[in-house]
């Protein structure tokens, strides 16, 4: 007599259709993770010969806040304000680099435009950032001062700069668009064989004269805002001041030339580091010295000290002459025979 297969009960069923549903998926699982895994290493691979892995590598290596080389990964930005001595300068930089294991770099804009287009602005700031095989560097040109924070940059440039008096300045460059200089003598200057003197630009109120034409300190320190290059802007005189306090690591006047540089030689030696004695004796402390140039008059003088723009230039002058005074005077202590020191005292705990 045959034997009866026991009756399953429904709990019975229940348990058996669990451990099918739980095979089932397992057995799927398997065979997605055998799919996927050619697809992993292809895209592996593909990461690993596109062309921007490379700079994904140097990008993992990059300088943190931790491992940062304030040496190595020096820049310094002079965005030369013309005709105030930028020539003498930037040709010690030039003379020294090699020596000195640096790169000095000029800008160079169409035009010679003083503001940069915005694709350009974000370009010249993240190939200033992350260009690693010229650094340390100095970079020069006659540019607008232009905000690095506004990009996400971590670590900006160190920014420097010379002023000079706001007629002198003027003066300067209006009888050097005409008899040119001694740094470039047979270049034919766009006003060669204008023959008028600056005294009589003035009284005939000619446009190469006009006190409109001294707005150009204040905007290179003002930055690239529109208003900036507003002559007569209050808003734009407030602004370069701001920066010159907050965004400028040096500012010296083309008078004080040699103090200039001995300042940037106590602070930045990793750069300037013999440019004391370079200036003083080579013939780089004088170059571009204008070919003629006419004093002007005391009643030309007058006339320009009363317009509004020679007052506001004139401002920005004495307020940067100010703060370099201040700086001087406190590298040395009060007995003004020695240099000022500091240190670390009364560290706890022990």
């Amino acid at each position: 007599m045959r034997k009866m297969l026991p009756i399953m009960r429904p709990v019975h069923w229940l348990i058996v259709a669990v451990i099918c549903i739980v095979a089932c998926y397992w057995l799927l699982e398997i065979r997605l993770e055998h799919a996927f895994k050619p697809l992993t290493k292809l895209a592996n691979r593909d990461q690993n010969n596109s062309p921007h892995s490379e700079q994904m590598t140097v990008d993992r290596v990059a300088p943190t806040l931790d491992n940062f080389d304030y040496e190595e990964q020096l820049v310094v930005l002079y965005n030369r304000v013309p005709k105030t001595g930028s020539t003498s300068f930037v040709n010690i930089a030039y003379d020294l680099c090699k020596l000195n294991r640096y790169h000095v770099l000029h800008i160079n804009v169409t035009s010679n435009m003083h503001v940069l287009s915005l694709p350009n602005q974000i370009s010249f700031v993240r190939n200033v950032t992350k260009w690693h095989e010229m650094k340390p560097a100095l970079y020069h040109g006659h540019m607008a001062f232009l905000d690095f924070s506004k990009f996400q940059i971590a670590h900006k440039p160190i920014y420097i700069n010379l002023v000079r008096k706001p007629l002198d300045r003027l003066v300067s460059y209006y009888y050097f668009l005409r008899y040119g200089d001694n740094y470039r003598p047979n270049l034919v200057r766009k006003k060669a064989g204008n023959k008028i003197t600056f005294d009589d630009c003035v009284v005939q109120k000619q446009p190469d004269c006009d006190p409109r034409n001294m707005w150009m300190q204040i905007p290179f320190f003002c930055g690239h805002a529109a208003e900036c290059w507003e002559p007569g802007s209050d808003w734009a005189l407030k602004q370069a001041k701001r920066n010159l306090v907050n965004e400028y690591f040096l500012v010296g006047v083309t008078e004080q030339m040699y103090e200039f540089v001995d300042l940037l030689e106590r602070s930045l030696p990793r750069i300037f580091l013999g440019f004391r004695e370079h200036y003083q004796n080579s013939n780089k402390s004088h170059l571009r010295v204008t070919s003629s140039k006419i004093p002007p008059s005391e009643a030309t003088i007058q006339t320009i000290q009363r317009s509004k723009i020679w007052q506001m230039e004139n401002e920005l002058y004495e307020f940067a002459l100010e703060q370099f005074e201040f700086t001087k005077k406190k590298l040395m202590q009060p007995d003004n025979k020695h240099l000022q020191q500091f240190m670390y005292e009364k560290i706890r705990p022990k």
